[in-house]
Parts: C-alpha cells; sequence; structure tokens
C-alpha cells in the first residue's frame, strides 16, 4: 500500500499521517504500508513507486488519504502513476477509492466531537461540519450530503460550511444557526490532519460562538479500518487506472479516481 495524503508545511501533519498509519500496520501487519504526499513534504508518491520498483516490487495499490473526491485525486494521482509508468512498465498499479463519503467517516466525526464534551446526536446541539472546500462543486456537494445524512443521527441540524473556495465559511455557519435558534453550535472538522485549515477553522468558529471545535480525525480507528476497507476493496476489484498497459476486470463496487 502507498497511501497519498496531501501533505502540509505544518509538521503535526506527516506526523498525524505516521500515527494513523501506524493504525493500520497494527490491523494489516501482513501489508507493507508506505506514506508520502503530493506536496510540501517528503517522500513524493512517485519516489516511493520508483523505490519500490527498483526494490522488486511488481505491483501496489496507491490509496488516496483524501476525505472527497477532486482536482487531487482526479488529475494529480492519475498524473503521478502515468510518470512511474513510463519507466516502470510491469509494475502494477491499482489505484483505490478516496476515503470519503462512508459511514465511517461519519462514526469518526461523532467520535471527536465526543471528545470535545458534545453527546452524538444531541437534539439542542446544531453542528457545523466544516471540510476544506474546493472548486469542483461536486466535492462541495458530497459535503452537503454527508451533512443532511448526518442529521438523521439526531442532531437539531447539521449544515456544511468550507475553509475555503466555497460557502458559508464557518463563522457564517456558526452565527446563522445561533440566530436560528440553535442552544449550542458544535462545529465538526472535517479534516485528516492539523494544519492551516483546521487552526483558521477553530479559531473562526470559536470566535462566532461555537461551544466546541473537535479536533481533526487523524488516527481515529474508523479511520484506520476504512483505510484497510479501500485497500481490501481495490485488491478484491483490482482497479486499475485505464491507462494501465494490462488492465484488469474492474467491478461496479469499485472505481478508479
Amino acid at each position: 500500500m502507498v497511501a497519498v495524503a496531501h501533505g502540509s508545511r505544518d509538521p503535526r501533519a506527516a506526523a498525524t499521517v505516521a500515527e494513523l498509519l501506524d493504525v493500520v500496520r497494527d490491523r494489516r501487519p501482513d501489508i507493507p504500508v508506505h506514506a508520502s504526499f503530493l506536496d510540501h513534504a517528503p517522500p513524493a508518491p512517485d519516489r516511493v513507486l520508483d523505490g519500490l520498483a527498483r526494490d522488486g516490487a511488481t505491483g501496489a495499490v496507491v490509496l488516496p488519504l483524501l476525505l472527497t473526491a477532486a482536482y487531487h485525486s482526479k488529475t494529480d494521482i492519475p498524473g503521478v502513476l502515468n510518470r512511474v509508468r513510463g519507466p516502470h512498465p510491469r509494475l502494477r498499479l491499482h489505484t483505490a477509492e478516496t476515503l470519503g463519503p462512508h459511514p465511517l467517516l461519519t462514526d469518526a466525526l461523532d467520535r471527536r466531537l465526543s471528545d470535545a464534551g458534545v453527546e452524538p446526536g444531541d437534539p439542542d446541539t446544531a453542528v457545523v461540519l466544516v471540510s476544506a472546500g474546493s472548486s469542483h462543486a461536486s466535492a462541495n456537494a458530497t459535503i452537503a450530503r454527508l451533512a443532511r445524512e448526518w442529521r438523521r443521527r439526531g442532531w437539531r441540524d447539521v449544515v456544511p460550511a468550507y475553509a475555503s473556495a466555497a460557502r458559508p465559511g464557518p463563522a457564517e455557519a456558526v452565527a446563522a444557526l445561533l440566530d436560528a435558534g440553535a442552544p449550542r453550535v458544535a462545529v465538526a472538522s472535517y479534516f485528516l490532519a492539523p494544519g492551516y485549515f483546521a487552526d483558521k477553522v477553530r479559531a473562526a468558529a470559536l470566535d462566532a460562538g461555537a461551544t466546541a471545535v473537535s479536533s481533526v480525525l487523524g488516527a481515529a480507528p474508523e479511520v484506520a479500518d476504512l483505510i484497510v476497507h479501500r485497500y481490501d476493496e481495490a485488491v478484491v476489484s483490482r482497479v486499475d487506472d485505464p491507462s494501465n498497459p494490462r488492465p484488469a476486470q474492474t467491478s461496479h463496487r469499485a472505481r478508479a479516481v
């Protein structure tokens, strides 16, 4: 498994990814797991794959540690695979789906809010679900759909917000819920690792009157379980990028990203 995270200049992000992948290794000691980052931190995924090929590996599952399918999964990662296939045409590369959306991530959000002192599904608490935001409308729509589905767990309300590229922002969403009469507003941080966006969201939400802001998902056990699930899904379905010179049959249960 070559796990591909976004990457950040904040050293806490790489440390959190390392902690998460240690939990994955504990669950599946039979799988060699390698971390990589698209930007801001080493190693890059093409360097990891190149090293594996030179060491004699015949295949790898490239697994995006991304919470929604957007530019990085649709453009950056396929570009990495194309660069690797040139010098290593015999290396079989299978691409797993992005982590989200998936019910296990909602369970992880519940866990992190509980860690922050918020009872999951409290009918007197409205929740702002904050993601990084994307220039891809489909990615933002995924967050809005997740918020609607999460509301069914009993919350007073759940609304989406975005740290960048889309509206509403977290402070705007918190203020709107308070103005609508919510007794309490909690903010759920839909980020895998700490960094600029997570810090920005926490400060803005608390200034706007949020009673609690959850920590990032990080090494939550549900996230580790989901990584293992995405890996197994890719192996069983043999999901290949369409440019793979030796295509395998693709199941309807998974698709290349």
